[in-house]
């Protein structure tokens, strides 16, 4: 253990704010200082109960939330003031508008993958780029179909196994707690262009990756699903594949035979497990489907929209700070604290 400790805010209590707000609390070399928001409502009410320390996120925000019965430690500049780092989990376009504020407090800066790019100059994934992000000032983490992307694909990259992908993506059609205020349902809606943004957007953390996604949102909210088609570097085998897998961290292998046959299976497994909020951080593939034909392979997946992002978001916070300077060391450090696991139903956790 460090003895460094990190001090933590978070911006935003959404869907990825308090899953990173709970990771943070849980790992032995951060503190969580603070949460800021500005919703009067039951997520922010939720936070004040569970004792953690509430910031408003913006000044007008302030008597409303007061008002609304949350206690109040001060704003977003009193908030920044006591950290080192900030994962800022607002809204689309929301973060890339903060940085300036970050940076002004000398903070560093984490944002999410509804930010572009361009508004940090850097993209991030713990296995495949966590040393160019040691010591910048900001990165973002990428969203969770180019996380679970950069993790599967660039495991068989790394290998030496892989010439090219294409994959399709169905997609969840909203977060399951927003089903109320409307959707898709009895259709599907194709993404309009190809390839859809995922595969670009795996190239500002892979560049050589030759990689095509096509993707298509369903009636359904509890997460995404993957479809691969690999060209791969020379013949192989369904153990050689699988190997490449097991290699890379945060990829969790499910079985068809154990009855695990579809994306609500396995969500409710992740319930039985006892996870927090039934959450799976690692990238779930079907270890019986996979396909291996000479030079190439198919393979499908199951991406955990609310969580995969969690553990990378805590791997941007050490990098950023440099206080670990080795992916390896923060990547087993993260995964120790959560309780991540290779194979959902092995008693073992290597």
């Amino acid at each position: 253990m460090t003895t460094n400790t990190i001090r933590v805010a978070v911006n935003g209590y959404g869907v990825i704010g308090k899953r990173v707000a709970d990771a943070v609390t849980a790992q032995p070399d951060m503190t969580l200082i603070g949460v800021a928001d500005l919703a009067t409502d039951w997520r922010t009410k939720t936070a004040a109960v569970n004792g953690i320390p509430m910031f408003a996120a913006t000044g007008q925000a302030a008597g409303p939330m007061r008002d609304a019965g949350i206690p109040l430690a001060g704003d977003l500049d009193d908030l920044l003031g006591q950290v080192d780092a900030v994962v800022d989990a607002t809204p689309k376009n929301i973060g890339a508008a903060n940085l300036d504020r970050y940076r002004t407090a000398g903070v560093k800066a984490v944002l999410q993958g509804g930010e572009s790019h361009t508004a940090t100059g850097h993209s991030f994934v713990a296995q495949a780029n966590y040393t160019s992000a040691l010591g910048r000032d900001a990165t973002r983490v990428v969203s969770c179909n180019t996380t679970s992307i950069v993790r599967v694909i660039g495991a068989l990259a790394d290998a030496g196994l892989l010439a090219a992908a294409r994959g399709v993506l169905i997609r969840r059609a909203t977060d399951p707690w927003e089903s109320h205020l409307g959707g898709i349902m009895n259709t599907i809606v194709p993404e309009p262009t190809i390839p859809s943004h995922q595969g670009p957007d795996a190239k500002t953390v892979l560049p050589d990756l030759d990689v095509v996604t096509i993707a298509a949102k369903a009636a359904h909210t509890q997460t995404h699903n993957h479809y691969w088609t690999l060209r791969l570097t020379r013949p192989a085998t369904h153990d050689e594949i699988i190997a490449a897998l097991a290699a890379a961290p945060r990829i969790a292998f499910i079985r068809m035979a154990d009855g695990l046959v579809a994306l609500n299976t396995t969500v409710e497994l992740m319930k039985d497990l006892h996870r927090p909020r039934g959450d799976m951080w690692e990238v779930a593939v079907w270890e019986d489907v996979l396909t291996v034909e000479g030079d190439e392979a198919y393979l499908t997946y199951q991406v955990y929209n609310e969580a995969i992002v969690v553990p990378e978001s805590i791997d941007a916070i050490r990098a950023l700070t440099g206080t670990v300077e080795d992916p390896a060391t923060s990547i087993a450090r993260t995964d120790e604290a959560l309780g991540m696991r290779r194979d959902f139903l092995s008693r073992s956790t290597d």
